[in-house]
């Protein structure tokens, strides 16, 4: 007989909350959930711009950044749990919810738990299917090889494929810091556990606020005829694609990618949730 699979304790996550104090009418709070091997300063280009006019909150994630590691496996559900006692911690009822990669994910399965909080979508590189059987095995695989190794060889070998900007450049350093810094057992549980996610294309259709997809040009991850597929999902949703951009458009192209989410958060989030920009 197997023991059922405990949930791990609540924990503190260490957040970024920037912006005007909350007051009648103002904009919605845009929650951010960077991807992994990632921390929060992922978004400091899009945050400092938001923030004269809109709350942002930031956090890193369980196991990432300055956030306590729970080794092991850390299912989405969990990930999703914290954020959601990190919003009822801060106030923050209603909001528009923003992730990349396994961030955007993350904030999926935030749609499928508490959805009709969230009155606008960002997904920055990401998709919405369970993994293949390839892709547990492989999810595994690395998982072991990030706890034997550490991150930097990982780092390394996967510097290229994650942005497009030359290697001597401060975006370049910033993600080689990010990926270096990161826990190998927290790189490893969220591993474990994006290996066991649902299938969210279901809970995407039915999602009704408005939705901005955003891909890179460059990214091999998640190339642009996957993005295309996520964004027909949606019921209301944008498309983008930032040229010259791979997997991290919020760094790599912060002038064009945050002119975009300005964009929409103005003319399609704020107008559908009565709030002014």
């Amino acid at each position: 007989m197997t023991s059922p699979q405990l949930s791990p304790p609540p924990i503190a996550l260490a957040h970024d909350d920037a912006g005007p104090a909350p007051a009648p009418g103002a904009p919605l709070p845009l929650v951010l959930l960077h991807g992994t091997p990632f921390d929060r300063t992922l978004w400091t280009p899009l945050r400092e711009r938001l923030a004269p006019r809109r709350r942002v909150l930031v956090p890193d994630l369980r196991g990432y950044g300055e956030s306590e590691v729970t080794p092991g496996t850390v299912e989405f559900a969990t990930f999703a749990a914290d954020l959601a006692r990190l919003l009822d911690a801060r106030g923050v009822g209603d909001f528009v919810l923003g992730g990349l990669s396994m961030g955007g994910q993350i904030a999926m399965e935030c749609v499928r738990r508490f959805g009709p909080r969230v009155k606008g979508l960002l997904l920055v590189g990401t998709t919405p299917e369970a993994e293949s059987p390839e892709g547990v095995r492989a999810r595994a695989e690395l998982a072991a090889r990030l706890e034997r190794e550490g991150m930097a060889p990982y780092a390394e070998e996967v510097l290229p494929r994650m942005t497009a900007t030359p290697p001597e450049s401060p975006v370049t350093a910033h993600v080689r810091r990010m990926m270096r810094g990161t826990p190998p057992a927290g790189a490893a549980a969220a591993l474990r556990g994006r290996a066991l996610r649902p299938d969210y294309r279901q809970a995407l259709s039915r999602f009704t606020a408005p939705a901005l997809v955003v891909v890179g040009e460059l990214d091999t991850y998640t190339p642009v005829p996957t993005a295309r597929a996520l964004a027909a999902l949606f019921p209301d949703a944008r498309l983008e694609i930032v040229p010259g951009a791979a997997h991290l458009p919020p760094l790599e192209a912060p002038e064009h990618f945050g002119g975009v989410v300005s964009d929409w958060l103005r003319t399609a989030v704020d107008p559908r949730s009565g709030r002014r920009g």
